[in-house]
């Protein structure tokens, strides 16, 4: 991963640090010495953040720039997950890299609770928790950490939008970057995502969840801050054993030839109403997480999610979307006497039905940890804080949470 670039404005300056490291494959594809390959990532980071307003401003007005853009846009299109416009491609990759789970920060929680107490399917899966937070290092271990990073690459590559009920297929090389997600206790988080010069960053300050990119201002998700799916992908086991805790036993599965015990979690009707809004109905949302009986680890994250849209006018159908991600997690390797996943694979499929439309596209990760490190010394709730713009909002209207 490359972490500093040359200062070509002066010749004998320090190197600046890069906001986000990004894969040598990624470097190495953008020019035939390194010179050029520094001016070509500056150029292609500069493009995406302003030159493209003008040409999103246009397709704002015809609708081209919509994430359920007609196929024939797309088709005119393969580079960028198969995507129409710049900012078809950065709502693909705000779904997809940076989701939210819907569990809520408790501060002070604790991994104790006893198996004895509720119905035979939440002892059970209290009982898996118990022997994945064992598996991931021991429940000392886990209590001592009270914040991380990690560093690492991915490869994503999507389909074009399909119509009909048939399956949609991901096609061409992909798109390569970088991520650094960060966490401290309780309910602080951030990461930064770039990919092919894209870049995309959400967090949370413990009041307000936020997301903003390159070619948008900052947002703020309805409803309460809740945590980044990417921290439940192996790299946070602290978190994904709390997220559990609560949780239904609701079988066993084998999953890639692995016997797994089948942990369900739904979202309350009260996260689900926080998270709707006059125009749309957050329906449910869905996580399940698939434990290894013989290890105890988690191989497999999954989670589905239903939005209504709400109708224009009385009498009319209306649209669903609906969001399934299945993460792949593996290469478990002990890092400071955790066991942390450092490889793994997310599957996304997007589906829009109802109001005579039917749609779907699917988008696929790779990803990798290259670096991962716990305790981190200075990280104050100054790194937290949501971008500026948003949080003049805040100060000036009092409002949080809203999307």
């Amino acid at each position: 991963m490359r972490k500093t670039c040359p200062n070509f404005d002066r010749e004998n300056a320090l190197e600046t640090v890069l906001e986000v490291p990004i894969p040598e494959e990624m470097f190495v594809s953008m020019g035939s010495n390194a010179n050029h390959r520094w001016q070509n990532l500056r150029a292609r980071m500069m493009r995406a953040q302003g030159s493209d307003s003008s040409d999103d401003h246009n397709n704002s007005n015809n609708n081209k720039n919509h994430l359920w853009a007609s196929s024939s846009n797309s088709s005119n299109n393969s580079s960028h997950l198969s995507s129409g416009s710049s900012s078809e491609f950065m709502a693909l990759l705000k779904l997809v890299g940076s989701p939210l789970i819907p569990f809520q920060f408790q501060p002070g929680y604790s991994l104790t609770r006893s198996v004895k107490d509720g119905s035979i399917a939440t002892s059970t899966a209290k009982y898996i928790v118990q022997q994945y937070v064992a598996a991931t290092g021991g429940i000392v271990a886990l209590d001592l950490v009270e914040s991380m990073y990690a560093v690492g690459q991915v490869k994503m590559v999507g389909s074009e939008m399909r119509q009909g009920d048939g399956s949609a297929h991901v096609k061409g090389n992909g798109e390569i970057g970088g991520f650094i997600p960060w966490q401290k206790n309780p309910g602080l988080c951030y990461l930064e995502l770039v990919v092919s010069g894209f870049k995309v960053s959400a967090g949370s300050d413990g009041k307000v969840a936020w997301n903003q990119s390159s070619l948008q201002p900052s947002h703020a998700n309805k409803g309460p801050p809740r945590p980044l799916r990417r921290l439940f992908q192996g790299i946070d086991p602290r978190l994904t054993a709390h997220l559990f805790l609560d949780a239904l036993c609701i079988g066993e599965k084998r999953i890639e030839g692995e016997a797994c015990f089948v942990l369900k979690i739904e979202a309350s009707p009260s996260t689900l109403k926080s998270q709707s809004s006059p125009k749309t109905e957050l329906v449910h949302h869905t996580v399940w997480g698939y434990f290894s009986q013989r290890t105890g680890l988690l191989i497999k994250f999954e989670d589905t999610k239903l939005v209504r849209m709400k109708a224009a006018r009385a009498g009319n159908d209306s649209a669903f979307w609906e969001t399934m991600m299945e993460s792949s997690i593996g290469d478990y390797r002990y890092i400071e006497g955790l066991n942390i996943a450092h490889g793994g694979k997310t599957c996304v499929t997007l589906h829009r039905y109802g109001a005579a439309q039917n749609h779907k596209r699917r988008i696929e990760e790779s990803w990798r940890i290259e670096e991962i490190g716990f305790n981190i010394h200075g990280l104050t709730m100054d790194c937290f804080l949501p971008p500026a713009d948003r949080k003049r909002e805040q100060e000036g209207s009092g409002e949080q949470g809203i999307g």
